[in-house]
């Protein structure tokens, strides 16, 4: 098995958000700001390898009548750890992320990935695969919460980045609910297009 093929496949082959469509609820509501997106991007990726190494593990001795809930005890130690790691150290972060950081318990693309790969192959191919795939949905959330903050604010990263006049009265709309939408709809038909789908 090929480590980098299996690295690589989640940056855009098989990115979780533009190709698989997984996990839009955190995507949605944690890219108003490059530095949430950045926040929730990180501690899904701490939670996808840690995960998936662990279960690949065990995944021998697991009977698999019951390998779902051992998978989400699995993912809930992580996803805890997180949690506490990021109330103690990173507070506002904490706070601006709120319940989506304990929901990375259900995020489809953490069980997806523990289900569709962790549970079929060994230790080192399932962590670059649940390395690229962590990236790969950060760098999704990225690039949506850029250009998300980038219009409704006229800032990236907090900075201001355009001119003050566009700063003064921004495109709200991009970095509400339909914001979100209209963002991750425009970025998913370009994906479909760069990767000769259309």
């Amino acid at each position: 098995m090929n480590l980098l093929k299996e690295f690589t496949k989640g940056f855009v082959k098989e990115n979780p958000t533009f190709v698989l469509v997984l996990g839009m609820c955190p995507t949605l509501a944690t890219t108003t700001s490059l530095k949430n997106a950045l926040g929730m991007g990180i501690a899904a990726t701490f939670v996808l390898v840690c995960s998936n190494m662990i279960i690949s593990l065990i995944k021998n001795v697991t009977p698999s009548n019951i390998r779902i809930p051992i998978y989400v005890v699995v993912i809930a130690a992580f996803v805890s750890i997180v949690d506490m790691a990021m109330a103690a150290y990173t507070p506002p972060l904490y706070k601006a992320l709120g319940i989506f950081i304990p929901l990375i318990v259900v995020n489809c693309i953490i069980l997806g990935r523990a289900e569709a790969f962790a549970g079929k192959y060994g230790f080192f191919p399932s962590a670059a695969d649940g390395l690229g795939m962590g990236l790969g949905f950060t760098l999704a959330l990225s690039v949506i919460s850029t250009i998300r903050e980038l219009l409704g604010t006229g800032q990236i990263y907090g900075m201001d980045v355009l001119p003050k006049s566009y700063i003064a009265s921004p495109m709200l709309a991009a970095v509400l609910v339909p914001g979100a939408f209209f963002t991750l709809g425009f970025l998913m038909a370009l994906v479909k297009i760069l990767r000769k789908e259309v």
